[in-house]
């Protein structure tokens, strides 16, 4: 007979310790004890009001069913292709003609946040080959969609920049803010059938495609402001979704910190770099929302214009000044120029700052015909 062989299993993976056993461990008993009793007493209420629920509540998906759904939408197929192709379209054409609802179509459609939260995943789980592949799709899914974007305005000819374009060059903190909130919601839809409804919702959050377009726009147009600032605006919504998907990937312990340190850390150092042009933004908007608000209670209740049919008041910042943009409709002759110098002498003194001040007078021509 043979000897038995002593047969050497195979070593169990360490398990994972919960947040009250961390707690324990980390912290004094003075810190952790009344923390882990507030939180069984909220748990055990939550449980005798909900326990009848629980049958509905939404599982996670397994773990080789969501790598399998994001390999998948992070392949750069030709349908990916086509369908970021006619998106762009749909966005350049949108934001020429100023058109809201299609630019709201074009969201719909593109399907960049496929490679996007692949990243994020492949950045939690440490798999580089996702990672290369959703890279690969979104690199070179971006510069198709700037080069369409580029080729129609060419072809179109058309040189002016509407609204709709130039709310998407100037981005602020509060960008930064709506993509981390939109990448974790993609997020956790990914990873629940039950709220797969909520993705189109987070396209038109975050906007992906639109500040592509602007960038082609602004090539297009040899315009560096419009460029670059569609580039801010689409670096923060591509480096927040990173960062705030791959925090929730951990959190449904689909990954490990561990493996996933060098991805956030990267990302979270690209948002602190993007933070400081987004932050002056930020203030030079708060500036000219207040400065807004002070120059129309002025032109209306203590300048000659209080009377006139005031049909635009535009501010923007200009070089730590403000240009202020008045038209308004009027009987011919009834402002004189030095009324308008008298304006603008007051809202440099009430103000405190120089100011630009551009007044448009539009003349009013009426009749009176009685029946007689």
């Amino acid at each position: 007979m043979t000897a038995n062989k002593s047969i050497k299993k195979p070593p169990k993976a360490p398990k994972r310790r919960s947040l009250l056993a961390l707690l324990r461990h980390r912290f004094p008993e003075k810190f952790h004890r009344p923390l882990i009793r507030n939180w069984r007493r909220l748990r055990s209420a939550w449980q005798i009001n909900s326990g009848e629920w629980k049958w509905l509540e939404g599982k996670p998906m397994p773990l080789s069913v969501l790598n399998r759904s994001l390999w998948r939408s992070a392949n750069p197929s030709s349908s990916y292709y086509a369908l970021l192709f006619l998106s762009g379209v749909i966005s350049v054409l949108g934001l020429l003609a100023g058109s809201t609802a299609t630019i709201i179509g074009a969201m719909i459609v593109a399907p960049l946040m496929g490679p996007i939260t692949g990243i994020a995943f492949a950045m939690s789980i440490g798999n580089r080959r996702l990672l290369k592949r959703a890279g690969l799709a979104l690199l070179t899914g971006c510069l198709m969609t700037v080069g369409s974007a580029y080729l129609f305005t060419t072809l179109l000819g058309l040189n002016t920049l509407n609204e709709e374009i130039t709310s998407r060059i100037r981005p602020t903190l509060l960008d930064l803010v709506i993509a981390l909130a939109a990448g974790a919601a993609g997020s956790y839809a990914k990873t629940r059938r039950d709220v797969a409804d909520a993705l189109p919702g987070v396209a038109i959050a975050v906007a992906l495609v639109p500040p592509l377009s602007v960038i082609g726009i602004g090539l297009s147009l040899a315009d560096t402001d419009v460029a670059l600032g569609s580039t801010l605006l689409f670096l923060t919504n591509l480096a927040g979704i990173i960062l705030s998907g791959g925090i929730v990937f951990i959190w449904q312990e689909y990954g490990s910190l561990s493996r996933a340190k060098n991805g956030l850390l990267v990302a979270a150092i690209t948002l602190s770099g993007l933070g400081i042009p987004l932050g002056f933004s930020l203030r030079e908007l708060v500036i000219e929302e207040r400065a807004r608000s002070a120059v129309s209670s002025l032109i209306r209740d203590r300048t000659p214009f209080g009377g006139t049919d005031i049909r635009r008041l535009r501010i923007d910042s200009d070089d730590g000044g403000l240009l202020v943009q008045l038209e308004v409709a009027a009987p011919r002759d009834s402002i004189s120029a030095e009324q308008v110098r008298l304006v603008h002498q007051l809202l440099q003194q009430e103000l405190d700052r120089p100011i630009d001040f551009r007044v448009r007078i539009l003349p009013i021509q009426a009749y009176d015909i009685s029946s007689e």
